[in-house]
């Protein structure tokens, strides 16, 4: 990877952006780290409203947690929804928008997901009814044909299903180009202010974004590229678990998404880019990143010193 001469594009294009509270889960650390105990914790979730003034477009990046089993495949919602006794957020996706900015689920066009994990995607035909998902190159075939063809599938078939899909959904397709340290990225809206990347790893098809908000600052929506800050940071590393009696990891190849990290690390330090990974929480509690926090409303705000503290749903 060459990380010379690293520019970002220049545009006096911008997006809004506004954080959303995706629910949460517990996890354990041990399934994060490698080397720490098997302690339980919340693992908070955050979505993105994303606004662009000029072409008057409202789009989702990302979905949050859902607690109703019929979101899900069976295998889901019978195992990893009941272990991780996962909690959507007290006031629904749609909800906050609607409050916040005053726009109705009926008005987002487009759902873009980082990847197709149960904490970040299910189905939208009920709830945003004229939005269409998009999803990363790669994930189509890798979760196909999905639960109604495959019982034991984790993958939803009401998306990947060739015949009895019921969701409306398409796949990223480019241009893709080179964006800071990304070798490929997709000008969204085609001036610069919204761009959508490749970032391997995590698993097929996996996605982050970056974003120009309007005071030039840029903002990467780092999603699961990693889980915590301090595997960002490289100060703990990927951890492993058992599974079925096999070796697991959150990530499916680790070499890719090591390289990842390291092409974010170059956004963040070099590039002077604010980077909130889906499940981080430090720059909260800490409140120590302004722009970050410019995302995120009052009551957003009153909520997160609330519960974080006392790691507790909201």
């Amino acid at each position: 990877m060459q990380d010379s001469n690293i520019e970002l594009p220049t545009t006096d294009a911008y997006v809004d952006v506004q954080l959303l509270n995706g629910g949460s889960m517990t996890a354990k650390y041990h399934v994060l780290h490698a080397g720490e105990p098997a302690d339980e914790f919340r693992l908070y979730n955050w979505a993105f409203y994303i606004y662009h003034a000029k072409q008057g477009r409202r789009m989702l990046w990302d979905l949050g947690m859902s607690s109703n089993p019929d979101d899900f495949p069976p295998a889901i919602a019978n195992g990893p929804l009941e272990e991780t006794r996962a909690q959507a957020p007290y006031e629904p996706i749609e909800k906050q928008i609607e409050r916040r900015i005053g726009v109705t689920a009926d008005e987002i066009d487009t759902i873009l997901l980082s990847h197709a994990h149960f904490d970040h995607c299910r189905p939208i035909s009920q709830t945003f009814k004229d939005a269409t998902v998009l999803f990363g190159p790669g994930t189509s075939e890798y979760c196909a044909p999905g639960h109604f063809m495959i019982p034991t599938s984790t993958w939803d078939g009401r998306y990947f299903d060739p015949k009895r899909a019921t969701e409306r959904w398409g796949t990223v397709k480019g241009p893709w180009t080179r964006f800071g340290p990304f070798e490929r990225a997709m000008d969204f809206f085609g001036d610069g202010s919204f761009w959508v990347i490749q970032a391997p790893g995590h698993m097929p098809g996996n996605l982050c974004a970056c974003a120009r908000l309007a005071t030039g600052e840029w903002v990467m929506l780092a999603s699961d590229c990693c889980h915590s800050r301090a595997l960002l940071d490289g100060t703990k590393e990927f951890g492993a678990f058992e599974l079925d009696g096999k070796i697991m990891s959150l990530h499916t190849d680790i070499a890719a998404a090591q390289d990842t990290l390291a092409r974010i690390r170059i956004m963040e330090k070099e590039l002077g880019v604010h980077v909130s990974l889906a499940h981080d929480t430090t720059w909260m509690q800490d409140e120590n990143d302004p722009v970050l926090l410019s995302l995120l409303d009052k009551k957003f705000v009153k909520d997160m010193r609330v519960a974080l503290p006392e790691q507790r749903p909201f």
